[in-house]
Formats: structure tokens, C-alpha cells, sequence
């Protein structure tokens, strides 16, 4: 999809040919003359519309615009949230297969965050999948204008957002694939395919390299697959060579039945998203070739299905991780922490300034958070608090939990160094601790994303998430640097 910013008010927009106009009203809201201001400011006196999110006016053909369509939508404050509420709800009303082109105006001037938040509603409303249907019809939003008075203020906002949105769909687009689509080795050819861009390279592992590096926890999940695993190695050079990259760390399960401890039959099939840290890793590394910001970042993803066959790891098993540590595995269904351990050891030949790893990996944080919020956890405080603020400036939030050494005791056993799950309690957090056994050598931090990276029922799909939040961190380290 083709993104324009024009520094256009609403005198000027009301003139722009287009199939739907999108007019963003803050409580602010001060007319001008024009005619277009002027039917804003009757609708606020006359009560259909309110400057309010919530509430959004539709028009067909109103004389004040040249659009075949014209929805007045109220933004409260004008905040990134009450932004990309009303364009959601104004893009509902105007959806149709003649919506070619849309022109979303502010009519006052535009804030940052508000900007990024309309580029990224706009292509979140219109996204759709089409990989695997025979007579598909894709996206018919061909072109959206965003227009501003202060345009020139904004492009660099206007700009991140529109490289992050080519993130976010490569990580959905990979994410909603089903299995059969997204195998191990198709997740590596399309970080190879990502390595045609100019500050990219990849190199991508299968199971002899692995073997000879000693990734015994991740060979372990992958044996009862007749899909070879493989581990890729994404790099993003943007700075001098001498700068300590960050180290993106996604989880690549393709597929997870749970293994011998076998999930429940029923949503089963949503276990195709269980590779969305991995789809995340890939997007962000989309972003990057678009912005090229002065930033070193490596991206690994150890790529696997858990299944099951006769060679499958049993419950009880121990096996011994590329760190040299043992793991009893007490149940195969958490699988995410052994691929994810061999991975942040591997992590460290690279001497990170930071490594950051994400996982869609416990139903416990699902619970605890819901969908909303990820799951963060961090044994830095410098770099919790920068992928909190992160999220917050993208909108793509997570929530801070505990690290305390305490919940370390359910991990213990009499038969190797550490158990793969202790109890059902704070499963989320024990699984963290997990994770943390093996980052002792770095500053790192934990996104557990299963209850964020995909919507179930009506809706169900990839939300591309936490491309945003992993997005911002880096350009604020790219700016901070």
C-alpha cells in the first residue's frame, strides 16, 4: 500500500479527489471559513457528532468535499490511543471494495504520535490475507493521503510509521500462514530473501551445524518432526563495527501439538501462530532495511515443530543444552524455553549490549495479562524501563513482572541442573526464570507475547505485534547512540 503525507488543512482537502475522507475533530476544534470547517462546526452545535472518540459522523457526497464518502470522527485529546480508536471506527463505515483511495485529514495540526497512529490503523483496518486462498481478492486500499498543515514537522514520524507497517504485515503475513506454509525451511528462506536488502545479511543453520554447536535442548524439540529444524542468523549492520549490536531473540516453533504432552484437540490449529516471536524478528529486520538507522542488530530464531513420532523427547527425558547445563524435561509442551536457551547462549558470541527475547510462550501470561498487555520481564533495569517506554510510545504495550529469585525453587530436581516447568503457579514467571539461567553474560529481557501476538474467533489473525514496541526501542537506541 502507497502512504503520502501532503501538507494540506481542511481548506485544501476538501478538493482532494478520493473514495473516502477521514476527518480527525479534536475537542480544540476551531473553524475556519472554508466550507468544510464550517459543516464540522455545525455537526459538533447540532450534536451528531462529538469531539469524543466513539461517536464517528458518516456523509455520502457532502458538497464541502470532493469524496464519495466523508466521516467525521471525533479524537478527544488527540492522543495516539483516541487517534487510532477513531480511525478503526471511521475505516468500519467507509470498508468496501471501491475504497481505493482514502485521505485521512487532521483538522488541526498533527502531533507525532497521532500520525504514527493513523498509518498504523489505516493499514491494520485494510489488511488481508490472501497466501493460501485459490480466488482471493486482496487489498483494494491502494493509496492512503494523510494531510496536515505542519506535514513538513511530522514526516520523520510519518516516515518510521510507514516502515513500520512493512514490518508489521511481513510479521503477520508470516505468522498467519498455516504449517504446512511455514516450515522451518520456509522461515529461513524468507529471512534470505530479507538479506537482499542493503545492511542485511542472513546465514541459515540446519541440523548438522547445530548439532556440531551442541544445541542439545534444541534438537531435542525438533527430533520428533520429519521437518529438518534450522537456526537463523540475521544481521542488520547499520553502525561502525565496533558498536555492541542488540540481539533479537524469536521463538520459531512452526508448530506445536505440545508433544507427548499433547495439547487439546479444540484450537489446536492456533498453534501455527506459536512462530510469532520468530515472524516479529523478521519484520523488525524489514523495518530496518526501509530506515537504515545507525544500529547494529542481530536476529536469531531457532525454527522447529514439536510433534510426535517415535523418536519424539519423552517426559523425564535430559538432555543437555548448548551451555553445557542439563534440563529434565517434564513436559514437552514447553518446548518455547528449550529452543529459546540454546538460542541466548548462541547470543553470546555476538557480546551484546543488549539481548532481547520473544516468545508467545505461556498460557499463564495469557492469563495474567490477557490481550492487551505482553509480558515483560528483565534482569536490567535500564533496559526494562526502554522497552516499557517503547510500547508505550507505539502503542503496543506490555506490563512488567517479577523476577525475584524465589520463583526459581519450582525449577529444582533431583535428576539434572534445572526442570523445564516447575508448578502451575506464576507459570509465566517461573518460565522467565527459567530463560534467565542462561543470560548471565548480557543485559536481556523477556516478551512473553502469547496472549498479544494473535486474535481468536471472527477475528482470528496475526496482530503483528511486538514489531512496534521492538521497532522504537531501537530508534531510540539508534538516537541515543
Amino acid at each position: 500500500m502507497n502512504f503520502e503525507i501532503k501538507p494540506l488543512g481542511l481548506v485544501g482537502v476538501g478538493s482532494e479527489k478520493c473514495d473516502a475522507l477521514i476527518v480527525l475533530v479534536s475537542q480544540d476544534f476551531k473553524p475556519a471559513k472554508d466550507d468544510l470547517s464550517q459543516l464540522v462546526a455545525q455537526a459538533l452545535k447540532s450534536g451528531d457528532l462529538e469531539a469524543k472518540p466513539g461517536k464517528p459522523l458518516s456523509l455520502y457526497r457532502p458538497v464541502q468535499a470532493n469524496a464519495v464518502r466523508v466521516v467525521l470522527a471525533g479524537v478527544g485529546e488527540g492522543s495516539a490511543r483516541q487517534v487510532r480508536s477513531a480511525v478503526g471506527a471511521a475505516l468500519a463505515l467507509v470498508k468496501s471494495a471501491a475504497l481505493k483511495k482514502l485521505v485521512i485529514s487532521f483538522a488541526a495540526p498533527a502531533r507525532d504520535e497521532a500520525v504514527r497512529a493513523a498509518v498504523l490503523a489505516a493499514a491494520d483496518a485494510s489488511y488481508v490475507y490472501t497466501a493460501t486462498k485459490s480466488k482471493a481478492e486482496g487489498r483494494t486500499l491502494q493509496k492512503v493521503v494523510l494531510a496536515a498543515t505542519n506535514a513538513s514537522e511530522v514526516k520523520l514520524s510519518f516516515n518510521r510509521a510507514v516502515a513500520t507497517v512493512a514490518g508489521v504485515e511481513v510479521a503477520k503475513e508470516w505468522a498467519n500462514r498455516p504449517a504446512n506454509h511455514a516450515t522451518p525451511t520456509l522461515l529461513g528462506q524468507a529471512a534470505q530473501e530479507l538479506a537482499k536488502i542493503a545492511k542485511i545479511s542472513c546465514e541459515v543453520l540446519g541440523p548438522k551445524e547445530v548439532a556440531k554447536l551442541g544445541m542439545g535442548s534444541f534438537m531435542a524439540v525438533a527430533q520428533g518432526s520429519e521437518q529438518p529444524l534450522r537456526f537463523i542468523v540475521l544481521r542488520y549492520d547499520g553502525a561502525a563495527k565496533t558498536k555492541a549490536p542488540v540481539v533479537l531473540v524469536g521463538k520459531g516453533i512452526t508448530f506445536d501439538s505440545g508433544g507427548i504432552s499433547i495439547k487439546p484437540a479444540a484450537e489446536m490449529d492456533e498453534m501455527k501462530f506459536d512462530m510469532s516471536g520468530a515472524a516479529s524478528v523478521l519484520g523488525v529486520f524489514r523495518t530496518l532495511g526501509q530506515l537504515k538507522p545507525a544500529i547494529n542488530v542481530v536476529g536469531l530464531i531457532p525454527a522447529c515443530e514439536n510433534l510426535i513420532n517415535g523418536r519424539a523427547v519423552k517426559p523425564g527425558d535430559v538432555v543437555t543444552s548448548m551451555s553445557g547445563q542439563t534440563i529434565e524435561i517434564l513436559n514437552t509442551d514447553a518446548e518455547g524455553r528449550l529452543v529459546l536457551c540454546d538460542a541466548l547462549t548462541y547470543a553470546e558470541r555476538f557480546k551484546p549490549a543488549a539481548v532481547v527475547d520473544i516468545a508467545t510462550l505461556t498460557g499463564a501470561c495469557v492469563v495474567a495479562l490477557g490481550s492487551v498487555r505482553s509480558g515483560l520481564f528483565s534482569s536490567n533495569e535500564a533496559l526494562g524501563d526502554a522497552l516499557m517506554a517503547a510500547g508505550n510510545v507505539a502503542q503496543d504495550l506490555s506490563w512488567r513482572l517479577p523476577l525475584d529469585d524465589e520463583y526459581s525453587e519450582g525449577l529444582k530436581t533431583n535428576f539434572a541442573d534445572v526442570a523445564n516447568v516447575a508448578g502451575r503457579a506464576g507459570g509465566a514467571i517461573t518460565a522467565a526464570k527459567f530463560l534467565q539461567r542462561f543470560t548471565e553474560k548480557f543485559p536481556w529481557a523477556h516478551l512473553d507475547i502469547a496472549g498479544t501476538a494473535w486474535k481468536s474467533g471472527a477475528a482470528k489473525g496475526a496482530t503483528g505485534r511486538p514489531v512496534g514496541l521492538l521497532v522504537e526501542y531501537l530508534l531510540a537506541e539508534a538516537d541515543r547512540k
